[in-house]
């Protein structure tokens, strides 16, 4: 029988599962003091953009990649990575369209959105964990894939004219928190009380930590791959339907780049883009640092290009970060 050497034997529990703490980490309050020191520049810059309304507005923008960034949170904890959630959500976002189109009911419609959401994330999970292809170049050829049949189903048209009962939920309100934020909030705490109490975050931080260890510990980690890379799908079909319900228009062009702010927010709130890993508390500071920086630049100059300039060098510190902090022997 082979022997399991030490370097192979699983982390011990109270380094495989950061999912589990509850008090902020270093990175989290930095992130917090970054996160308070832009509001005062841009308070300071432009006081109108820290007003009530303004945020109001603005936060309708955030709750696509909020969603997004949870799943990716627990699959690159695992050492893997989704790059295909932008181009599944305009999949999904166009399966819509046209379930719409063809007089479809809206329920059946949306259930069918998250279907082709989740058969998207399964396919992947299948390549990753039976035919055994790196999860970067699988998700590398779906982001074309998908993104391809999306353009061919739609013919590059969009639908639009969706009635106001579907559009509420992007665009409504309870108690003045809006649907969208809801849901995050309703998803976000499910899914960190299930990584608390539960052995998912020792599990998955066992799997990023070392695969080969956590096989012969027998977790099962196929399986648990092919759920996460399922959810992630499903999730991004939601964020589809969230984001037609807002913007009242389907199209094939929808979530571009959208893979880049969410691995983005999640490596800047501390989960290690190596694996083994990573809190959900520092991925929502992720998203918010995320997503108050684009709007302030949008803001401040109305330059999409700056965007992309500013996501990048967040991505590159966030990533340079996590390599100075983890050992050689991780990378």
């Amino acid at each position: 029988m082979q022997q399991v050497t030490k370097s192979d034997r699983a982390i011990p529990a109270k380094r495989a599962s950061p999912l589990r703490g509850v008090l902020p980490s270093r990175q989290e309050i930095v992130l917090l003091v970054l996160l308070i020191g832009l509001m005062i520049l841009a308070g300071s810059l432009s006081p109108t953009f820290l007003a009530p309304n303004a945020q109001m507005g603005l936060s309708t923008h955030v709750w696509e990649l909020a969603l997004l960034a949870i799943p990716m949170t627990l699959i690159i904890v695992t050492a893997g990575i989704d790059l295909s959630v932008g181009s599944t959500m305009a999949l999904c976002a166009v399966v819509f369209g046209l379930c719409f189109q063809a007089h479809m009911p809206l329920a059946l419609a949306g259930a069918l959105t998250l279907a082709t959401g989740a058969a998207a994330g399964a396919l992947n999970g299948f390549f990753i964990t039976r035919v055994r292809v790196h999860p970067l170049i699988v998700t590398l050829a779906t982001l074309a894939a998908y993104r391809g049949v999306a353009e061919g189903l739609s013919l590059g048209r969009p639908v639009s004219g969706f009635p106001e009962s579907f559009t509420w939920l992007g665009q409504g309100t309870v108690l003045g928190i809006p649907i969208p934020g809801l849901i995050f909030g309703v998803a976000v705490i499910a899914v960190g009380l299930i990584a608390a109490r539960t052995p998912l975050g020792l599990w998955l931080s066992a799997i990023g930590y070392n695969e080969t260890a956590s096989l012969y510990s027998g977790i099962a980690v196929a399986r648990i791959k092919m759920w996460l890379y399922t959810l992630s799908g499903t999730t991004a079909g939601l964020a589809a339907l969230l984001f037609v319900a807002r913007r009242n228009t389907a199209k094939a062009d929808i979530g571009t780049g959208m893979e880049l702010a969410v691995i983005t927010a999640v490596v800047l709130g501390g989960t290690s883009i190596f694996g083994g890993r990573g809190r959900l508390f520092g991925t929502v500071l992720g998203v918010l640092l995320i997503h108050e920086t684009r709007e302030f630049v949008s803001w401040q100059w109305n330059r999409d290009e700056l965007n992309l300039i500013v996501i990048g060098l967040l991505l590159i510190l966030s990533v340079l970060a996590d390599s100075l902090l983890t050992p050689k022997s991780r990378r």
